[in-house]
């Protein structure tokens, strides 16, 4: 009987331990999202000398050239939220880091309304990118009916998601 307590003993401390060294795992996706994110600023960054390189040869007479510039905008908003959720599970699960405090992530759902609320800037980017096109009038107004559900959805989400 006292043998088995011991093992039951050594085996909970064992898995007690394993548990505790695997949440660098986290490791995993905080690398990928940072590299993602990086990948991201690089190639707004590529796409900003092509669109400044096309309209200073075009002499900005296009317009449309503006439609570009909103994209990178788009761009850039994701490799933000790549950024951000690479903080906060780097911030949750392994340890504090030096942080603005608008941008310090306490728990899941704090995690979650931050990139709640840049997901809704990007689709209100998308958004204004169809808007600014306007060829199918109906579908614009369809997607924009569309952005609005799911904007209104996540701000709910953010509002009655952290009341305990």
């Amino acid at each position: 009987m006292k043998n088995d307590r011991i093992s039951i003993y050594y085996l909970g401390h064992l898995v007690k331990n394993l548990i505790e060294k695997s949440k660098s795992l986290i490791l995993i996706a905080v690398a990928s999202s940072l590299l993602a994110s990086a990948a991201g600023f690089l190639w707004g960054m590529i796409k900003t000398l092509v669109i400044i390189f096309s309209f200073v040869m075009s002499y900005g007479r296009d317009p449309l050239d503006m439609i570009a510039l909103i994209e990178l905008m788009d761009i850039f908003l994701i490799a933000i939220v790549l950024f951000i959720f690479a903080m906060g599970m780097y911030e949750l699960f392994i340890d504090n880091i030096s942080l603005p405090e608008w941008l310090i992530i306490r728990n899941l759902h704090d995690l979650k309304v931050k990139l709640g609320s840049v997901i809704i800037l990007v689709m209100g980017i998308i958004f204004l990118e169809h808007l600014v096109e306007w060829k199918d009038p109906q579908g614009t107004l369809f997607f924009g009916i569309a952005v609005a559900v799911v904007s209104a959805s996540l701000i709910a989400f953010n509002y009655f998601g952290g009341k305990e």
